[in-house]
């Protein structure tokens, strides 16, 4: 008595999907301390020379060293955020308060990712908010700093000193 071989059965498409998921859910880590959001297209960006990591710890460092409080820091995703500073009376401040003083009341946030062998991109913002409104998220409320405030001078400052210290290209 001969068998026949048997057929493979087909893979149901919910299962097969479900599999997808499970290997990309896998392969990438969906988990990251950066925002959802992306720097601004006018933000300030320059090559340095160094690993991620230790420049994200150069630049919290930086910030620490001129007074700025660190709201979120982390090395591992080249991510650096400040916490609300206000560039006349350079005091951290919780970003609110009467028109005036948010015009001068900066958040300073920098990204760094990889580059050429060596070498990273480090990109660099200050923002402000003119007016609060809770109904909104806090990044619909920001706008980059103008040219000349202090959060850009701030920003400058920071850059500098980097590319001072390491270089770039």
């Amino acid at each position: 008595m001969t068998t026949t071989p048997r057929r493979p059965r087909p893979i149901p498409p919910i299962r097969a999907a479900a599999a997808a998921v499970l290997v990309l859910a896998t392969a990438c880590n969906p988990v990251s301390s950066r925002p959802a959001f992306t720097p601004y297209p006018e933000d300030q960006a320059v090559l340095l020379t160094g690993a991620v990591p230790d420049l994200t710890a150069q630049v919290a460092s930086w910030l620490a060293s001129q007074g700025i409080h660190t709201e979120w820091v982390s090395p591992e995703d080249g991510y650096v955020e400040s916490t609300w500073y206000d560039t006349d009376t350079r005091q951290n401040t919780d970003g609110t308060g009467d028109i005036g003083a948010m015009q001068v009341t900066f958040k300073v946030r920098v990204w760094l990712d990889p580059d050429a062998p060596g070498k990273s991109r480090m990109t660099a913002e200050a923002v402000y908010r003119p007016l609060t409104d809770p109904s909104r998220t806090e990044r619909d409320q920001e706008r980059a700093a103008r040219p000349g405030s202090g959060g850009a001078v701030l920003v400058q400052e920071l850059i500098d000193e980097m590319r001072k210290k390491f270089g770039g290209g």
